[in-house]
């Protein structure tokens, strides 16, 4: 999995005036923690934190606040409710010895016999959470949907990969293929 270096700058707990101040010179107040990990409040540039949020990929960050590095991951994100500006950022701990919990995208591989059929292919999940040692996290997961039909659909509990284990619920489905109006009007004609 790809790894982003994030560089930060420690603060200290303050007022909520403070917090203010802060995120009107394009600051936003984050949190680093986990298990067996102090905790440490830092502040990113909103610049810094729009290309790791604006991408539907997902990264191993590489934090460097004040000169430390700890290896973490975007735990949660807190979003202004009319301008959808970033308000807090969570990053949670994680370890190379330790397997790691992360959202992976998924890409739709393959040209379905459903909807070489006239069928539709319906996508119903972008992302899957995996569960895997941080070397062996793949940047995508490919999904095959070349042996899909009509009325079908693949399921989190269908899918197997190396090394790592789906953590989603196995009913969670990933993609299917719905008939269309136009192939059932053409199979009540026959």
């Amino acid at each position: 999995m790809k790894q982003v270096t994030l560089k930060g700058t420690g603060r200290t707990i303050g007022k909520k005036s403070d917090v203010k101040a802060l995120r009107r010179s394009k600051l936003v107040p984050c949190v680093y923690y986990g298990n067996g990990v102090e905790n440490t409040m830092f502040t990113v540039t909103l610049k810094d934190l729009e290309q790791l949020i604006n991408t539907p990929n997902s990264y191993i960050i590489e934090l460097d606040i004040d000169g430390k590095k700890q290896l973490a991951v975007l735990h949660a994100i807190q979003f202004h409710p009319v301008t959808d500006m970033p308000l807090h950022v969570d990053f949670l701990a994680i370890r190379e010895d330790r397997p790691v919990v992360i959202n992976v995208p998924l890409s739709i591989t393959g040209n379905s016999i459903g909807v070489r059929q006239g069928g539709k292919l319906m996508v119903s999940s972008r992302k899957l959470k995996v569960s895997g040692m941080i070397k062996d996290l793949p940047d995508r997961l490919d999904v095959d949907v070349t042996e899909l039909n009509i009325g079908k659909q693949i399921v989190a509990g269908d899918l197997h990969y190396d090394n790592i284990q789906i953590v989603s619920p196995k009913a969670t489905i990933i993609c299917s293929v719905r008939m269309t109006r136009a192939a059932a009007a053409a199979a009540a004609a026959e």
